[in-house]
């Protein structure tokens, strides 16, 4: 048996994963830019937020989705990606929460 390790697949489930993420988080911020484009100033800014966010995450992640390379962030990718998720969500919620009252 080879001591080595054969990573299969792996690599390509890898991209895969973060080509999905990233369309994911496209969609979400073009509904938020819809979204925000009816909610006057705060929907405006609310939906500025949600395009920087996803470049920031396009630029950081692309290498990964693409298979070029690591990630530019040494290590930290995941936890900032969460993040910016978890924002992206949050601004949401709060748009929603705005429109209808």
């Amino acid at each position: 048996m080879s001591a080595g390790r054969d990573p299969g697949l792996q690599p390509e489930r890898t991209r895969l994963a973060w080509r999905r993420s990233m369309l994911a988080w496209t969609v979400v911020t073009a509904l938020a830019v819809r979204l925000g484009s009816t909610g006057g100033t705060v929907g405006a800014l609310s939906a500025g937020v949600a395009v920087l966010v996803w470049g920031a995450a396009l630029v950081l992640c692309w290498p990964r989705a693409t298979g070029t390379g690591p990630a530019r962030t040494g290590g930290r990718t995941l936890p900032l990606v969460a993040l910016g998720a978890l924002g992206l969500a949050l601004s949401g919620v709060l748009l929603v929460i705005r429109g209808l009252w």
